[in-house]
């Protein structure tokens, strides 16, 4: 179990900024030698801010963010999220792929619904474009990895890209990658319910042992600690699978009958954990950044509408799902529907980051060079522009289903 990110949480609007910047930088280098000290990897400290249209107020947007990026540099931060791209607002949608060409650790997200108002067609619109245009930028498509369309994701999430801030006052939150647990606590039990104890019992460990590092230090710095990520967030080797760890429970092969059950036991069981919480605490599932997904993803088994079906009752959507190149905006759109009306019916935060492979096709492997990937094969799913009744609306209203 590593900590995958310590994110800060800021508000480029505040007085001093670049002051609460370096307050934040020396809190982190003392944070860091507690935590090391106690044998825990902390891989990259990152930095989100709040929605990016309230500090740049539409003038010299871009400039303003690639200033922000190298101040962010500076002060030693491996990445910056600048938030979601705001629903009425068009035009901050519209400007997200000349921000991902023009930076380089800048991660950001767009929102698709209005909890009262329910699904925005537009929004829909926009992020499927946004998605076909990023892809376009790199000759591989990675730009995507920047990007994700998100819904009813809370402010202080500390996982990438959905990240952002709210409010004045500094904060941050641990995202743990922990699929090693899974597979530790399923592999060496005796029984399903010994593992699903074994795995609590290593996430309230971890957590009460650096909770008792984060919190003196918050109060120290008064930075305020919001919790814990614990979303079994895999590497890319099978040590740390959460496909593997799912296998071992019910199914030989994710996309089998039966593996819907494997989510929902994981699931279940992350709810039980007792850590206080940010973010999603779901079953994460990201295709490329898992060995077995990646290999299921070959098999023409394992398909996006069986991670959309998982998504009904775990984790945080879709994530670095590989596509065709060609694929349309228009398809996208029907996808990120789903997305949408699945987040706003079970009242649950979902994301979607697909990333579209230029010159690939469906079946063929991907090629990325990159050491939290592992590569898989195109994805491809039926689905075509949204028309008939649902494409003339402007707002889809969808209420969260009662009990």
């Amino acid at each position: 179990m590593k900590i995958r990110s310590i994110t800060c949480f800021c508000n480029p609007l505040i007085d001093r900024f670049e002051t609460s910047l370096k307050h934040l930088t020396e809190f982190l280098v003392n944070l860091k030698i507690d935590i090391e000290k106690e044998g825990w990897e902390v891989q990259t400290t990152r930095l989100a801010t709040t929605p990016f249209g309230y500090f740049t107020n539409g003038k010299d947007l871009v400039r303003k963010i690639q200033d922000l990026e190298d101040l962010a540099r500076k002060h030693g931060f491996t990445y910056l999220s600048i938030g979601p791209a705001r629903l009425h607002h068009r035009e901050e949608y519209h400007i997200i792929p000349e921000i991902l060409s023009s930076t380089e650790n800048v991660f950001l997200s767009g929102s698709l619904t209005h909890p009262r108002k329910g699904i925005s067609v537009e929004a829909i619109q926009d992020c499927a474009k946004i998605i076909t245009e990023a892809a376009r930028i790199s000759p591989d498509g990675f730009t995507n990895l920047r990007f994700c369309a998100t819904s009813q994701v809370r402010p202080f999430t500390p996982f990438f890209p959905a990240s952002y801030s709210y409010g004045t006052d500094l904060a941050f939150a641990f995202a743990m990658e922990c699929a090693d647990a899974a597979v530790s606590a399923f592999s060496s039990a005796n029984s399903l319910s010994d593992g699903r104890k074994k795995m609590l019992s290593m996430l309230n460990d971890a957590s009460s042992q650096l909770e008792g590092i984060a919190f003196p230090h918050g109060r120290r710095s008064s930075i305020e600690f919001k919790g814990f990520d614990f979303s079994l967030a895999p590497f890319p080797e099978e040590w740390c699978s959460i496909g593997a760890a799912m296998e071992s429970l019910v199914v030989s092969q994710l996309g089998f009958m039966g593996s819907l059950s494997t989510a929902a036991i994981l699931m279940d069981t992350l709810d039980q954990g007792k850590w206080l919480r940010a973010g999603f605490n779901g079953l994460m599932l990201p295709v490329l950044e898992d060995s077995t997904l990646a290999a299921r993803s070959e098999n023409g088994i394992f398909s996006v509408k069986d991670l959309l079906m998982y998504s009904a009752v775990c984790g945080t959507g879709l994530d670095t799902v590989p596509l065709p190149g060609n694929i349309s905006a228009e398809k996208i759109e029907s996808l990120l529907m789903d997305i949408a009306a699945l987040s706003l019916r079970l009242n649950k935060p979902l994301t979607a980051r697909l990333m579209p492979v230029p010159g690939m096709e469906s079946g063929q492997k991907t090629g990325f060079d990159f050491a939290f990937f592992k590569n898989g094969g195109v994805m491809d799913f039926p689905g075509e522009q949204i028309g008939g009744l649902i494409g003339e609306s402007c707002w889809i209203e969808i209420n969260k289903r009662s009990a």
